[in-house]
């Protein structure tokens, strides 16, 4: 690339080849100088915006970690319309999975990351904190509707747990829509149908 020529959407295209670079070798792999060869950009373009490359995985980490909380932002508005678990295995589907993955992964590696996440997001309002957060919402919704008569902290608590889980053990071109619907179900529906413990 010509020196003094701008690229467009620079940060995504970075971004982007951080998530290629995880998913292919590990978040361990990770390092400026593979994620602007991955690129195809000049190693310098990344200190260049972004400093050095703590600020570039924080930049990264705060920016998908929306993208992962937008997913399911609009869940509390559904109330009242469509099938609750349909509404749920929809929303849960949109969450973009490399992104997720990949979070996943540098959240281990680099706990500090969360904490800076947080900072600029604020506490529980991104990632799968902010997904679990919309789905009790939602259900709790629901239930004042007396369309479910499910717990929806806990409800939404293990949904996330089976996104989370499906995300990080399929392969990367597996689809897992149909078993994430049949999760959804069986915790929704399911749930409903369980008998109540007789109380003591």
């Amino acid at each position: 690339m010509p020196r003094g020529v701008a690229i467009p959407q620079l940060r995504q295209q970075l971004f982007a080849a951080a998530e290629r670079v995880v998913v292919r070798e590990g978040p361990a792999r990770l390092s400026g100088r593979a994620v602007t060869g991955e690129a195809g950009v000049a190693t310098g373009l990344l200190h260049a915006h972004f400093g050095d490359f703590d600020e570039f995985l924080t930049a990264y980490a705060v920016d998908r970690s929306f993208l992962v909380s937008a997913a399911a932002a609009g869940l509390p508005e559904r109330a009242g319309g469509g099938a609750v678990a349909r509404n749920l295995g929809e929303a849960l589907s949109a969450v973009p999975r490399p992104a997720l993955a990949v979070l996943a992964r540098l959240m281990v590696l680099r706990p500090e990351l969360a904490g800076r996440v947080q900072a600029v997001l604020g506490e529980r309002a991104a990632g799968l904190d902010a997904v679990e957060r919309a789905a009790a919402a939602y259900l709790a919704a629901e239930r004042e509707l007396g369309r479910i008569g499910a717990d929806p902290s806990g409800v939404a608590l293990a949904l996330v747990g089976v996104l989370h889980h499906l995300v990080l053990t399929a392969g990367p071109d597996e689809d897992i829509t149909a078993p994430l619907q049949r999760a959804v179900d069986a915790l929704v529906i399911g749930a409903d149908k369980a008998p109540l413990e007789p109380e003591r």
